[in-house]
């Protein structure tokens, strides 16, 4: 094996100001790598919509935030971007976060922190998108969305847009720490 060099992205801010840069970054990286699989985190869908139109042909996978994330019974993601990213052949993943759920409710409740928050608290010195990236590759992986142990591409950004790229191999929540960042392609410098 060789060693290879790989351009990575720096941003000034975080901040949806980034998210075409950061798409455009992580789409000629798919490309050199020949990585079929996409994920991307999107809240109201947005950014799902972009990338689900620029990686068109590829598989992509929009990771939503679960309903009642804010409130109960409210699903974040409208249903005009619902509608956009499926016409795209993107698909949508909609489920627990897996670095939240029921360990959150443990915590806003009895006032204690578990080990999936420490992690999460732990990705964030990265970055709140390193975390996302990190979070949305197991949710993909555990609903059967991507392929443990195969690259993929995971997009995700620091409350709106995008602004965090990796190339990762995404593993099932229960092998957490098989799971590796191949590379960072995007990322800003001060998240």
């Amino acid at each position: 094996m060789s060693d290879i060099a790989v351009e990575t992205i720096y941003f000034d801010a975080p901040g949806p100001q980034n998210t075409a840069r950061t798409l455009e970054v992580a789409r000629r990286r798919a490309e050199e790598m020949d990585v079929e699989a996409i994920l991307v985190a999107s809240t109201r869908g947005w950014t799902g919509v972009q990338a689900a139109e620029l990686f068109q042909g590829r598989h992509v996978v929009v990771v939503s935030h679960s309903t009642g994330f804010v409130e109960p019974n409210v699903q974040e993601l409208t249903e005009e971007n619902r509608t956009r990213i499926e016409a795209a052949g993107a698909t949508i993943l909609t489920v627990q976060h897996a670095f939240g759920g029921v360990n959150r409710g443990v915590r806003t409740r009895l006032g204690t922190y578990l080990t999936d928050e420490i992690i999460a608290y732990t990705l964030r010195t990265f970055g709140e998108g390193t975390k996302v990236c990190v979070e949305i590759s197991l949710m993909a992986a555990d609903a059967g969305l991507v392929r443990a142990g195969e690259p993929c591409i995971a997009i995700a950004g620091s409350g709106r847009g995008a602004d965090t790229a990796i190339a990762l191999t995404p593993v099932n929540a229960q092998q957490f720490f098989d799971l590796r960042v191949m590379e960072i392609l995007a990322k800003p410098r001060l998240a």
